[in-house]
């Protein structure tokens, strides 16, 4: 997404779906439109280890994205990169991450204290023009550590297709919606995606990626009834976990209040929708909300939207799980004509 500040975004939160969702009428408003040191060595961490983002903060030394053998005795520091004052928070990934693309752009991304870097030999080879790319940026990284696949599996948990890399990160910095918000302030049309209590990881990293796509200013979760950022979510998300803001919210329908007030129009994806998709109007500002699939959006969510919407569909299967439905959706908004 474009957003100001260096590239990549900077903590998530420590803490299946239908497309559309019955029940319920929102409030119709159409008023508003609008390296460094190397890693210290030894076993690489489980799956789930500690995360507390303690470390030195050392200018790079020569040499640091050399792989090496993780059975040589070398110190630990970690590396931290400050945040400049107008650069927007972004909530994301934390802990381990792993899959090529994930890794890639997580290592890329500035804004992210990263610890070490684990991978096959091969896998480490195919990685040296990314390796260069962050040297050439300036980036303070650890030594990449070569490992064999079974450390891998033990780091990622068995059965994930880590491809080979693995990445043991500190957390992004959280986001809050004021700062969605203020980016939004800088757009001429802005769109915001709202997950209530959407819990997949699969359907989020897949939305996460169709909002970066589309050039979302960033999602919005509730904070007790949504996945981590780490581990399957952001291999899922292929890469756009570093550039998407995720806000975690208590109050979804307090949430959406605060949006509306500063001039963002609520639509909630529904089947009983009294409006089509492809008839919406150009929004300068909206907020698609999207609900987890059985229960969909619940009812003080809804009832605090603007407007439902529906997806039409005609074949025999009517509806689509919420990561479609939501690319679906972003399309239609971001692409509405002003009539």
């Amino acid at each position: 997404m474009k957003q100001q500040g260096p590239k990549g975004r900077g903590r998530g939160r420590n803490q299946g779906s239908s497309s559309q969702q019955g029940g319920g009428r929102g409030r119709d408003r159409d008023d508003r439109r609008g390296g460094k040191g190397p890693e210290k060595q030894g076993k690489p961490p489980r799956q789930g280890g500690r995360d507390d983002g303690r470390g030195g903060n050392r200018p790079p030394r020569g040499g640091a994205d050399r792989p090496h053998d993780r059975s040589r005795n070398e110190s630990r520091g970690d590396n931290f990169h400050d945040r400049s004052p107008d650069q927007p928070r972004s909530g994301g990934g934390r802990g381990t991450l792993w899959g090529t693309h994930a890794v890639r752009a997580a290592w890329l991304n500035p804004a992210r204290n990263i610890r070490g870097l684990f991978g096959t030999e091969e896998a480490l080879e195919s990685f040296a023009d990314t390796l260069a790319e962050a040297r050439d940026d300036g980036l303070d990284r650890p030594k990449p550590t070569v490992v064999d696949r079974r450390a891998l599996d033990r780091m990622t948990g068995m059965g994930a297709v880590h491809q080979g890399l693995a990445l043991d990160t500190a957390p992004l910095e959280d986001v809050s919606v004021q700062d969605l918000i203020n980016i939004a302030a800088n757009r001429e049309r802005s769109v915001i995606v709202m997950l209530d209590q959407v819990t997949d990881p699969h359907n989020v990293g897949a939305i996460m990626r169709s909002a970066c796509a589309f050039d979302a200013v960033g999602i919005v979760m509730q904070k007790r009834h949504a996945p981590e950022l780490d581990g399957v979510l952001v291999k899922t998300a292929s890469g756009a976990a570093e550039h998407i803001p995720v806000a975690y919210e208590t109050n979804l329908s307090r949430t959406l209040e605060v949006l509306q007030e500063d001039g963002f129009f609520a639509l909630a994806l529904d089947e009983r929708g009294e409006i089509s998709l492809e008839d919406l109007p150009a929004y300068a500002k909206a907020v698609i909300v999207m609900g987890a699939e059985g229960p969909g959006i619940r009812r003080l969510v809804k009832e605090h939207c603007d407007r439902l919407v529906r997806l039409p569909t005609d074949g025999p299967m009517g509806v689509l799980n919420v990561s479609n439905a939501t690319a679906v959706a972003l399309y239609a908004i971001t692409t509405a004509k002003k009539k």
